[in-house]
């Protein structure tokens, strides 16, 4: 099966970014876990924030690594036709990261109970539904694999690695993370009523 250059240059950056999650997010947990901060009366100034923002980057790492699984083996597979246990397995990944993703959303949107907080969180709200929309062509791309349409299967794969930018980028401007500094980067747009999470003082 054939697909654009386009595609496939997507493919390799949303690759590149899961692979960055995956070792982003082992080499956080050691940090985090050795004996000298168990051992630490006082916490990190800022903990709180900077742990919300690492669960933020960790929600994206969740849903980017069984996504570009799924799209690799895709590409992988003969005329795009997965077998129908690695599509299964694949579908059933993809869905635990997304339902994850859009419970944690939820309850950071006051849906899990809090009168009145979810007018104050439309950056959760748009990540509940970027990940719904990413279910959707998911399963358009799960289907289209199995009943052998290479031409079906590429426009699948197109769109279900937009809608994993999709998800990425609605994560990006949920309002949880710091907005980018690197010198030569774009200014980020803002959602309506969201603001990007101010810089921690320098101690």
């Amino acid at each position: 099966m054939r697909i654009s250059r386009k595609a496939g240059l997507v493919a390799s950056t949303a690759l590149c970014g899961a692979l960055a999650f995956g070792v982003a997010g082992p080499a956080f947990s050691a940090v985090t876990d050795s004996p000298a901060r168990s051992a630490s009366a006082a916490p990190v100034p800022g903990a709180d924030a900077l742990a919300k923002q690492n669960a933020a980057l960790s929600g994206a790492g969740a849903v980017l690594q069984p996504v570009t699984g799924l799209v690799a083996g895709v590409l992988k597979a003969p005329d795009g036709k997965l077998p129908k246990d690695e599509a299964t397995k694949h579908a059933a990944d993809v869905k635990k990261a997304l339902d994850g993703l859009t419970a944690d959303a939820k309850a950071a949107s006051g849906k899990a109970g809090v009168p009145g907080a979810r007018a104050q969180a439309p950056g959760a709200d748009l990540v509940v539904k970027a990940a719904a929309d990413l279910q959707t062509k998911v399963d358009a791309l799960v289907k289209a694999s199995a009943a052998g349409d290479a031409k079906a299967t590429a426009a699948a794969l197109q769109a279900t690695l937009t809608g994993t930018v999709n998800v990425v980028v609605a994560i990006v401007l949920g309002g949880d993370l710091p907005a980018p500094d690197l010198k030569g980067l774009p200014k980020l747009p803002t959602l309506p009523g969201v603001s990007p999470a101010e810089t921690l003082p320098s101690l």
